[in-house]
């Protein structure tokens, strides 16, 4: 019977993605489907019903609406455009100027919007225009700006991070956050370090130095949007508020701040609201749709029978960390992250556990490879977005990718087997 469950639920699951059901939905009806297995329909839908209210009858998801809600406020209220300049000015004396200040800048916004679509958009939409007048390859400057990104899901204040806080069982958020920083800061090097030397090989131009007093300006300007950022993390770890309190926290400063700037007016944010509703909605549909499949998945033992299948195939903690991280890659290129966290954590962190692997390393490790799946063909939304931003077709970017993949590729595999630049902060901080 067991086995019959475990056939039916990735069956109907994978049935239903081809036949262009939405994700949510496959995952109800795939986990349904199993139930019904073992118990009555009329059973088998009233607990696939209870797992999803009971999934969303939590405190902590309250931070994701408030996390998207900022964001939304960020991405029109300015900050985008002051954090741009800032980059200009960090990385505008390297070879390749305006392809390290897109990178630096989806960093920036990316780590305070949380959202790795929006930075893309956000970053692109500025820095792609100015490029083209640089005489930059618009497939170039959309690869730039696809794969940097998601560096937003990985430097906190980041969504995702929660999320796999919340699919795990309570790993801290704290520690999570403070452990995403150091993968985040690789990311953003080795993609310089690749559009530097593509840059130089091209002859692509330096941007004009900024005088002292421009300098200070434009430093002057960035500094409320970085007191987001020292607010949220800050008050996390010092422990005077928590990541939902700081979440909330977090809309009033960018709302005063976007209104101070005046870049937005209140009769914006009827916009902004029903933006935040609908990403929220399919985001907290995903996680109650999810929560159904992990009951159904652990009713079928599946967890378990992974962790078996994995620990019997090979002894060798370095090969099992490797066939995971491939596994997780396949799924990205196919699966969005949000549901990738939730099905996937409850299956795979049992698996690590057993070998010693601490929960947040595996956390940073997870949500890193679905970064890179986010930009990857034949689902990413950020690959898509960064094309349709830049009005380059894909089939061009993608060799402009590759290199960028391979840098993404070889920091994931210094995260998965260096745990120290997971945990040396945390552990620094004494953050637990």
């Amino acid at each position: 019977m067991i086995e019959l469950a475990i056939v039916t639920l990735c069956l109907s699951f994978f049935i239903l993605l081809a036949l262009g059901t939405p994700v949510s939905f496959s995952i109800i009806f795939a986990s349904f489907l199993s139930l019904v297995v073992h118990f009555p329909s009329e059973i088998a839908s009233k607990v696939v019903a209870q797992k999803m209210m009971t999934a969303l009858d939590s405190f902590g998801l309250l931070a994701i609406p408030f996390f998207i809600l900022a964001g939304n406020i960020m991405n029109q209220g300015g900050i985008a455009l002051r954090l741009i300049e800032f980059a200009k000015l960090v990385g505008g004396r390297l070879p390749g100027a305006l392809a390290h200040c897109n990178i630096l800048a989806n960093m920036l916004f990316g780590a305070i919007s949380g959202s790795a679509v929006s930075s893309v958009a956000a970053v692109g939409g500025i820095m792609g225009p100015i490029q083209k007048e640089e005489g930059y390859d618009p497939n170039f400057s959309a690869a730039v700006n696809i794969a940097s990104g998601p560096s937003g899901l990985i430097i906190p204040p980041s969504g995702s991070l929660i999320l796999y806080s919340l699919a795990s069982g309570g790993t801290s958020v704290a520690a999570l956050f403070m452990a995403g920083y150091i993968p985040g800061l690789l990311q953003g090097l080795g993609l310089m370090f690749v559009a530097g030397f593509i840059s130089k090989r091209n002859g692509y131009p330096l941007a004009p130095k900024k005088t002292l007093r421009e300098a200070i300006q434009i430093t002057l300007a960035a500094i409320p949007s970085f007191l987001l950022v020292f607010i949220v993390i800050g008050g996390i770890i010092a422990g005077v508020f928590t990541a939902t309190e700081a979440s909330a926290i977090a809309v009033i400063y960018a709302l005063v701040l976007s209104l101070f700037y005046q870049e937005i007016s209140l009769g914006d944010l009827k916009v902004i609201l029903e933006k935040t509703i609908v990403t929220t909605s399919i985001v907290l549909f995903l996680v109650g749709a999810s929560t159904g499949m992990s009951w159904a998945m652990a009713s079928a033992d599946i967890p378990n029978l992974i962790a078996h299948t994995l620990t019997s195939f090979t002894e060798s903690k370095t090969l099992l960390l490797l066939i995971l991280n491939l596994i997780i890659l396949v799924v990205g290129t196919f699966m969005d992250i949000t549901p990738a966290l939730l099905i996937f954590t409850p299956i795979f962190l049992p698996v690590v556990s057993k070998i010693g692997i601490d929960p947040v390393h595996f956390g940073i490790m997870l949500v890193f490879n679905l970064c890179i799946g986010i930009c990857t063909p034949p689902v990413g939304s950020a690959l898509f977005v960064g094309c349709s931003i830049a009005k380059v077709p894909l089939t061009s970017v993608i060799k402009h990718l590759i290199p960028m993949y391979v840098v993404l590729f070889a920091v994931l595999l210094l995260l998965t087997y260096i745990p120290e630049l997971s945990l040396w902060l945390p552990t620094a901080f004494e953050v637990n």
